[in-house]
């Protein structure tokens, strides 16, 4: 009984998915969609477009920053279980290096958009 029930299972399988293979081919084939898509730029010009750097500077510092959080949000729980000085003055530290960064950044007009 479970042999039949398992090949009566698999050819209803196999007419599903060739009836599937069958209604999903398209009739109509257009160049727009036969062709990759290269987010707006036509793919058989140049690839070689000039790339603001201050899209790749702007990365950087979230990448930083979103490390940062990752590596402070923790602390007060840590904290809670355990009163130690020193994981306060290390935090404190690692946060005044970022600070000190951040104003690096800033005095150097890498947080500016405007050039």
């Amino acid at each position: 009984m479970l042999m039949f029930t398992m090949s009566i299972l698999t050819l209803l399988f196999m007419i599903i998915a060739s009836l599937s293979f069958l209604l999903s081919k398209k009739m109509k084939r257009s160049r727009e969609k036969s062709s990759p898509f290269e987010c707006g730029f036509h793919p058989l010009s140049t690839s070689r477009i000039p790339f603001s750097l201050q899209f790749f500077l702007i990365a950087m510092i979230f990448l930083i920053f979103d490390v940062e959080i990752v590596l402070l949000l923790p602390l007060p729980l840590i904290m809670q279980f355990s009163s130690q000085m020193s994981l306060l003055l290390s935090s404190l530290i690692f946060l005044l290096i970022l600070l000190f960064g951040l104003m690096h950044e800033w005095k150097y007009g890498a947080l500016k958009w405007a050039i």
